[in-house]
């Protein structure tokens, strides 16, 4: 595969540190990279360094001739007087974008719900994250680098944007790498993993599940000390192996050796002793939601929601922004009053909330790490093993000089991990987890659901992490049009659902607008045609229909004829995707033209 961008000796020193220390590394067509690592390592800059925007100290970068380069950095670089639809599609005019698959994908995949017209000093931080990744993806580039582009996405935007990076280019040619701590979506795109550690960048062939294997058989050659490391990764490694049927179907995953490495290997979780100790502590009744409904106003959020909720439940919840998540959960923890119906709750329970405003923290901002655990508990049991504060830090990542540290000199990570130990320390029995993967690595998100493994009581989840959500619970619940439905088979189930939905949308937008309702944007009134140029309008939108019908045969018999191909024989495959490039361009003229056609006729 041709060689797209390369890095050599590169080395990069802060005051206090060193971040790199001599690094080679090589991007090539095909290429689908992730990268890994703990906060502070150094990704980003790796990613800065790669894209041209950061200097290294010494080294250099070298890019072929002619390659583009796009990338998605975590800083907000729109400009707030621009509208949505300036940023997105860069000023083109209408009928040239918007005939134009891929943009109209990407449209409807992250800004559908945005007004077009509305300005970006006016969106939500999310909304601008969505706007700025759309239109980073509406352009031609040879190389992606998207730094944390599932932030800000929920579960449906994550599998589009894995979706359209498995479609943006053929399988021999563009490149992207990409940071993100969504280790569903990491093994779902990726093909390699780069692990970034110690000053260094070290590459593992596969995705995220063959990075733990790998990871596991080096840290088995390791010193002694790194033992308890090793049964954390190998715990991971089992669940991964234990999970979805795709995951074992990687070309390069090894099979053999991770059975191998983890016989011995009990489940993640003794779910019948989870649930006796869960009824111990819990009774028979925790919370149950009789005929509940919440509205505000005219404002109906949710309606008629039965659910009742037992001991040693792990339930995930899900459902698109503004669906009645929130409201659900205030429900349960009682911050939340029905408009009607009834909410029980056992006399027995404490509801314990891991919020997203890291309220707990506030009253110990100037005490040390230690301090503050050390004044709830001298000890914790987890995993049938009794812990000192220390060691149940140290099992979260915590290092020993950050005992001392003031929780105020935390970072966001850090902070989410200490705050997640105080409330299991206070003892709840119903724990409730909202979006708690923000700032974590993916080491951490290991240990923080190894930890979760022992917990005994009701757990419920809200996350857009598809990984995390299928790890640590036992079935899924989706919030539907105010409604609260069970999803047997989980995520894959309402990621179905919701596809429907939005195509059951679409046909009543067009016809809605076959009946007359102009779009948003467009003109309320055309020019009539006469009879002549009506008829050769028509004659001609027909030959555009059996045209495009005719390259896109073309189209999917030459990605048979890639499929086919000795993968060794560069020029044969280089010859081929030149021929793609062309039949490609020729269906995009023809929509195009199809489009102009159709809007004359409409």
């Amino acid at each position: 595969m041709a060689h797209l961008l390369g890095a050599e000796a590169l080395s990069l020193e802060y005051p206090t540190r060193t971040v790199f220390d001599s690094v080679t590394i090589g991007i090539d067509e095909g290429d689908r990279i992730g990268i890994v690592g703990r906060n502070g390592d150094g990704k980003s800059t790796l990613l800065r360094m790669l894209a041209g925007r950061l200097e290294p100290d010494s080294g250099r970068v070298t890019r072929r001739g002619g390659v583009t380069l796009g990338m998605l950095d975590q800083t907000d670089a729109l400009d707030p007087g621009m509208t949505v639809g300036e940023a997105v599609v860069a000023g083109r005019p209408e009928y040239e974008w918007a005939g134009d698959a891929r943009v109209r994908d990407v449209i409807a995949g992250l800004v559908r719900d945005i007004p077009w017209d509305a300005q970006i000093r006016d969106l939500s931080g999310g909304q601008r994250r969505r706007t700025a990744l759309a239109a980073l993806l509406t352009q031609d580039w040879d190389v992606l680098f998207l730094d944390e582009p599932t932030n800000h996405l929920d579960v449906e935007g994550v599998a589009w944007l894995a979706q359209h990076l498995k479609r943006r280019w053929s399988p021999t040619s563009g490149a992207f790498a990409v940071v993100t701590h969504d280790r569903w979506f990491l093994d779902e795109v990726c093909t390699a993993t780069w692990e970034v550690h110690d000053r260094l960048v070290e590459p593992f062939e596969g995705g995220y599940a063959a990075y733990i294997l790998k990871r596991v058989e080096r840290d088995r050659m390791a010193a002694a000390s790194e033992s308890r490391r090793q049964n954390l990764l190998r715990k991971e490694l089992a669940w991964l192996r234990r999970g979805a049927p795709a995951r074992t179907t990687k070309p390069k995953f090894r099979i053999d050796a991770a059975n191998e490495l983890i016989e011995n290997e009990p489940p993640a979780r003794d779910s019948v002793s989870l649930s006796q100790m869960a009824m111990q502590r819990l009774g028979r009744d925790v919370v149950d939601l009789l005929d509940v409904s919440v509205s505000y106003g005219d404002d109906v959020i949710l309606r008629d929601i039965e659910w009742r909720i037992a001991p040693g439940e792990r339930t995930g919840i899900l459902g698109v922004n503004g669906a009645g998540k929130s409201t659900l959960l205030g429900l349960i923890t009682g911050d939340v009053k029905p408009s009607s119906g009834r909410v029980k709750r056992g006399k027995t329970v404490k509801v314990a909330l891991l919020s997203q405003q890291l309220g707990e923290l506030q009253d110990v901002l100037d005490d040390r790490v230690s301090d503050v655990v050390g004044r709830l508990r001298t000890s914790y049991v987890a995993g049938g093993k009794e812990l000192t504060p220390g060691q149940l830090l140290e099992r979260v990542g915590f290092g020993s000089a950050q005992l001392s540290t003031p929780v105020r000199d935390l970072s966001g990570g850090q902070k989410r991990r200490l705050q997640l130990l105080l409330i299991l320390l206070s003892e709840p029995n119903v724990l409730i987890l909202d979006e708690p993967t923000n700032d974590l690595d993916t080491d951490i998100l290991a240990a923080i659901e190894d930890l979760l493994d022992s917990f005994s009581g009701t757990l419920i989840v809200v996350s857009h992490d598809r990984y995390l959500m299928e790890r640590v619970t036992d079935q899924q619940y989706a919030i539907v049009d105010g409604t609260l439905r069970h999803m047997p088979r989980g995520v894959e189930q309402y990621l179905e659902l919701r596809s429907s939905t939005i195509r059951a949308e679409n046909a009543e937008s067009r016809a809605a607008a076959s009946a007359g309702a102009a779009p948003a944007g467009s003109p309320t009134s055309k020019p009539k045609l006469s009879g002549a140029e009506l008829r050769v309008a028509q004659k001609e939108l027909a030959a555009a229909e059996r045209k495009l019908e005719r390259l896109q045969t073309q189209v999917a018999k030459l990605h048979e004829r890639m499929a086919t191909t000795d993968q060794s024989d560069y020029s044969g495959f280089a010859a081929l995707s030149a021929e793609l490039q062309t039949l490609e361009a020729q269906v995009s003229e023809t929509e195009e033209r199809w489009l102009e056609l159709s809007d004359r006729l409409s």
